[in-house]
């Protein structure tokens, strides 16, 4: 059989009928092709750049995940009662724990005041700490269970037990990317995937041009850093040749079986991968920076990481998602001391020289910055507990009560701690922020209407939020 002959190959009744019905054939997977190639007239690719429902002032988002839960009693949530009571049962609550819990554990980090806002962060984001003034500190966020799948889920795509689009891909359906030749949502993690893998940054019902594209940071070499991304073997002319031949042949394809999603995801993804080649290998080379802005993020993965990001944000990659580690590497039952001090040793340098260079390079203002995990721990110290903590006492559990995280730049309210948790770190209790207000608020920051940023699916339209969510109006500047 021909290639003419195959092209023409009679339809099936069902192909029939699905042509008839939609009569649209390819003008979306036109649009799709129309990079580096002729478009169809008037098609708009979807990654195309779209202004958002309103005049937000985030164009950009960076997230700082720390996988595994940080101790918010430990980092950016003094607690004085727990140097009072260590090693003391504590006189207040009862509230459930995800395993057996003892006295109260003081936090081996000291806590200082910063910039003219004088909020108090601990030692171990000193670095940070001196964006304070730019920064808006979240002490009574909550979640809804205490174990990492479904929270990690609830961070990232609004709910803990359904698909659902992770945030990254709803922000890029709403607006697009500003650089056609990267992806819109790119999620670095080194060594490995963190906990639920590729599901925090999935499109689930979405289209899939939507979804995260996930880069392995431990290495340093642009050809592992990204496969494939360069042919040895042939010129860019005739890749582009058999690209074309290939785009052609896709186009049948689809028209013939409805424009199935997949499909035309695959092929978008082929025609980025091409045009990825010069870009990506531009937008990762780090050591095309200068000598004195390497040195200011340091040598660390996550200094890496960082960095890239900035770059990326630079290029207009719409959201850049950071993790810290595969697994859960902030998840310290035991040894909380030395692991937190560790961990964030490599990582608050080089978040404090991201924060300078955004905004030494007029970009603070557009790139909403968010730190955080999928939960805090807790302020009474964990009891030996059988593949947990090692039979040491030491560490903190799990702890979705309430927790901390920050954002900065994109319209928020520098210098400003909102809501708190009660007197030992238990529990979120003044003006407290669900992760679906948390989403909401974000959105709003970025210029949509939660409630509006909707997707038709399955006979009903489906948002981020679900139908949760409120604007903290006192979080934004």
């Amino acid at each position: 059989m021909n290639l003419h002959q195959y092209l023409t190959l009679p339809a099936t009744r069902r192909e029939f009928l699905n042509r008839a019905g939609t009569g649209l054939g390819s003008l979306g997977l036109a649009s799709l092709l129309g990079q580096g190639a002729e478009a169809a007239p008037g098609s708009t690719s979807p990654m195309t750049p779209r202004p958002a429902q309103y005049g937000g002032k985030a164009k950009h988002v960076i997230h700082i995940f720390l996988n595994g839960g940080p101790s918010h009693v430990d980092t950016f949530d003094p607690k004085p009662s727990l140097t009072k009571y260590n090693g003391q049962s504590l006189p207040t609550s009862n509230l459930p724990t995800e395993r057996k819990t003892g006295a109260a554990l003081a936090s081996p980090f000291k806590f200082s005041k910063y910039g003219q806002s004088g909020i108090e962060v601990s030692e171990l984001f000193h670095h940070t700490a001196q964006h304070i003034d730019d920064i808006c500190v979240i002490r009574s966020m909550h979640a809804e269970v205490p174990n990492h799948e479904p929270s990690l889920m609830l961070m990232n795509c609004g709910d803990g037990r359904l698909p659902r689009p992770s945030f990254g891909s709803w922000v890029t359906y709403g607006m697009g990317t500003e650089n056609q030749n990267l992806p819109g949502f790119i999620a670095m993690c080194p060594n490995g995937l963190p906990i639920t893998g590729a599901q925090n940054w999935r499109s689930s019902f979405l289209p899939g041009v939507y979804q995260g594209t996930y880069i392995d940071t431990r290495h340093q070499q642009i050809e592992k850093l990204i496969e494939n991304i360069k042919n040895d073997q042939i010129g860019s002319g005739e890749q582009r040749r058999q690209l074309n031949l290939l785009q052609e042949l896709n186009r049948r394809h689809s028209e013939q079986r409805g424009n199935e999603s997949a499909l035309e995801s695959r092929i978008h993804s082929f025609e980025l991968a091409y045009r990825m080649q010069m870009e990506a290998t531009d937008a990762f080379n780090i050591q095309a920076e200068p000598k004195h802005v390497q040195e200011a993020y340091g040598t660390s993965v996550q200094a890496r990481q960082l960095l890239i990001a900035r770059r990326l944000i630079e290029r207009g990659v719409r959201f850049v998602q950071l993790w810290h580690g595969e697994g859960q590497p902030w998840d310290n039952h035991d040894d909380l001391e030395v692991n937190h001090r560790r961990l964030a040793g490599e990582c608050d340098q080089a978040i404090g020289a991201l924060l300078t260079d955004l905004k030494e390079r007029g970009l603070l203002d557009e790139t909403l910055v968010l730190w955080g995990g999928e939960f805090g721990r807790t302020p009474v110290v964990e009891l030996p507990t059988p593949g947990a903590n090692a039979g040491k006492i030491n560490g903190r559990d799990h702890n979705h009560h309430g927790f901390t995280c920050w954002m900065a730049g994109g319209g928020v309210k520098g210098g400003y701690v909102h809501g708190a948790t009660d007197e030992f770190g238990f529990k979120a209790v003044e003006k407290k922020v669900g992760v679906h207000d948390l989403h909401a608020t974000m959105l709003h920051l970025l210029g949509f209407d939660h409630e509006k940023l909707t997707y038709r699916y399955a006979g009903r339209d489906f948002r981020l939020t679900d139908v949760h969510g409120e604007v903290v109006k006192d979080l934004l500047a």
